[in-house]
């Protein structure tokens, strides 16, 4: 079990990375601000920091200039952004971040990313007098991303292999009206983005439910959730997993 520190304004991906991490069997401490992530760190450096790189106070790359300036930086830090380019990830795994994650962020990326920082700092930690300064990889860096539709995908969704989200499923695919259909249900781009991603992350699961026959192994082993993150989604989302079992064996 690891210590981490999650540094994010938003408060859904705050609960999100919290809930996954803590599923890993990891302590996790929050932070929505630079000034919080301060106090936290005068607590005592975390195993591992995700620091988000915009936010309204102090953006993440400036507080990564604190932390190296003031011999504070001493534990592995991953950066985080929507919307940074090439230039920013680079300056930041110069100044000392060990990678970098786009959002919205796949599962599995988030979880290698985090075990490969925690080894780095265990490498560290045993060979301080020798250890050289971590190398900077960038994980997952392109141009500036234009704001996530409606239906973008969901952060802890598995990245597909080529094409949109909608497109390697036979999906959502929007249309002149402002909607999108998928398997017989209509979404609307009007809808505020909370209801909009809960509404496709309904008919997301839906779908490979009633494919699977209702089989949970089998459809966690498809989007690549645990099985106790794939309950808790379900039950939030109000998806019976029984009943479409039952619908699709008719």
């Amino acid at each position: 079990m690891a210590n981490i520190l999650v540094v994010d304004d938003e408060m859904g991906i705050r609960e999100l990375l919290s809930e996954i991490l803590g599923d890993e069997g990891h302590a996790v401490q929050l932070a929505e601000n630079a000034q919080q992530a301060r106090q936290a760190r005068q607590q005592g450096a975390p195993d591992l920091v995700l620091l988000d790189i915009w936010m309204p106070d102090t953006d993440g790359v400036t507080l990564l200039k604190e932390w190296q300036r003031d011999g504070l930086l001493t534990m592995p830090v991953i950066m985080m952004s929507g919307h940074a380019t090439i230039d920013t990830a680079v300056e930041a795994t110069r100044i000392g971040a060990l990678n970098f994650l786009e959002k919205p962020i796949a599962l599995q990326k988030l979880l290698k990313a985090v075990q490969q920082g925690l080894q780095r700092g265990q490498e560290v930690a045993r060979a301080p007098a020798i250890a050289p300064r971590p190398m900077a990889t960038v994980a997952s860096v392109s141009a500036p991303v234009p704001e996530p539709s409606a239906v973008a995908q969901p952060m802890y969704a598995p990245q597909p292999q080529g094409g949109s989200l909608g497109a390697s499923m036979g999906m959502a695919r929007p249309v002149s009206n402002g909607e999108a259909h998928a398997h017989g249900y209509t979404l609307s781009f009007d809808l505020p983005l909370r209801e909009a991603r809960d509404a496709f992350e309904r008919m997301y699961f839906e779908h490979h439910l009633g494919r699977e026959g209702g089989s949970m192994t089998r459809v966690a082993e498809k989007t690549g959730l645990e099985r106790t993150h794939l309950y808790r989604k379900l039950k939030q989302l109000g998806v019976e997993p029984g009943k479409l079992g039952k619908k699709s064996a008719q």
